[in-house]
């Protein structure tokens, strides 16, 4: 009897400890953040480390860099690379995009134009040859039978099938200025990023344009919170579920057709305002690029941000988790983005690939999910982990 009584009081303590030990544990609606982080260099064989553009397509990964291009196969691990004594008509590949009709690999070529990179040959599109208006390609981008290339002095669109050529500059487009830096498409329309024109929006069917810029018209401050582009300096656009993410050198925007919202590192997770370029993944969810590092919204209509960082000291990966601008995570992972100058994001189902002046890393999304979950929250003791961000 006096045994039991001894097992049953055991049990109950343990219990008790157990409960109180969750009690501790602090819960919160948070985001998913990656923490399983792999690193790709030219000791994996890259071509060259500086990743100016990543394209997933089925089991492979296109790779554009400042040394050639590459393909990763996502099953072997293997790279095959490209260089221009393997036929490519310019060491440095700027964006990669895929036509999906017939796999052809478009490849915007920094001061070499464009190439079509199709049954294991390349063809060569440039100024002399063709209706590419300049050989300086920042973007390219895949819409129905047309490719649409961003240059820095103009856009140039080309169809496949009939092989003609369409150039659009300050003549017949509302280009302030005519450096194209970013293309995207939806099904219904193709938005340019120009630097020092804001947003041009190409309706496909009717092929009138329309602009949008900073209506203050204020260089230096955004005069009108919230009335606009937040300035006309644009690097990069991305449209998903009906809603444009935009970014600038001077902070980014998002427009759901109704409403902007100016996006600010002063006032968000965004580690800089410098943005280099941006991919949104839903209307709630966005990836900003920046000079310091990655900044996603991860949940817009509550404020919720994930910030990525390398720490310099270490080289390892900093997570900052915030809500209205009010840190609620922060926390050290041993690999994080190899280089805090980020050029490109790519998202592959839940994984993100991003690409660096030092290296393509790839954030392995198991277990991710949308929006916010109720989750315990890692909370560091107080001055254990100082937070980097000098962006801000």
């Amino acid at each position: 009897m006096k045994r039991n009584i001894i097992v049953i009081t055991f049990l109950l303590i343990v219990l008790v400890a157990q409960g109180a030990f969750a009690a501790d544990k602090k819960m919160a609606k948070l985001p998913f953040v990656y923490t399983d982080w792999k690193h790709y260099t030219v000791k994996d064989g890259l071509p060259n480390d500086h990743i100016f553009a990543v394209k997933a397509y089925g089991d492979k990964i296109w790779i554009g860099t400042e040394g050639g291009l590459a393909c990763l196969d996502k099953k072997t691990g293997k790279i095959q690379t490209w260089t221009e004594a393997d036929g490519l008509p310019w060491r440095v590949v700027s964006s990669i995009d895929i036509n999906p009709k017939t796999g052809e690999i478009w490849l915007g070529l920094f001061g070499g134009g464009l190439a079509r990179f199709s049954g294991g040959r390349f063809d060569h599109f440039h100024q002399m040859n063709s209706g590419l208006v300049n050989d300086v390609v920042y973007g390219v981008a895949i819409e129905n039978d047309n490719v649409w290339v961003a240059t820095t002095a103009g856009a140039s669109r080309y169809n496949t099938i009939t092989g003609e050529w369409s150039i659009y500059t300050e003549k017949n487009s509302p280009m302030e200025e005519i450096w194209n830096y970013s293309v995207t498409v939806s099904k219904e329309k193709v938005y340019l990023g120009v630097w020092g024109s804001g947003v041009l929006e190409f309706d496909i069917a009717t092929e009138k344009w329309k602009d949008y810029l900073d209506p203050d018209g204020e260089m230096e401050i955004d005069l009108y919170r919230d009335d606009g582009i937040v300035h006309v300096i644009t690097t990069g656009v991305s449209y998903v579920e009906d809603v444009l993410w935009i970014t600038t050198y001077f902070g980014m925007s998002r427009y759901d057709g109704r409403h902007w919202r100016g996006l600010y590192a002063d006032e968000t997770g965004l580690p800089s305002d410098f943005g280099n370029a941006v991919k949104g993944r839903s209307k709630n969810e966005a990836w900003f690029g920046t000079d310091w590092g990655v900044g996603v919204c991860a949940d817009f209509a509550t404020d919720t941000w994930v910030t990525y960082t390398m720490l310099p000291e270490t080289h390892k990966g900093q997570v900052i988790v915030s809500r209205n601008n009010k840190i609620l995570e922060v926390f050290d992972t041993p690999k994080g983005i190899p280089h805090n100058n980020v050029l490109w994001v790519e998202f592959d189902d839940k994984d993100v690939w991003i690409g660096t002046s030092k290296g393509l890393v790839l954030a392995k999304g198991t277990g991710y999910y949308e929006g916010l979950k109720l989750r315990e929250v890692h909370e560091p003791k107080k001055g254990e982990i100082k937070t980097y961000a000098p962006g801000k």
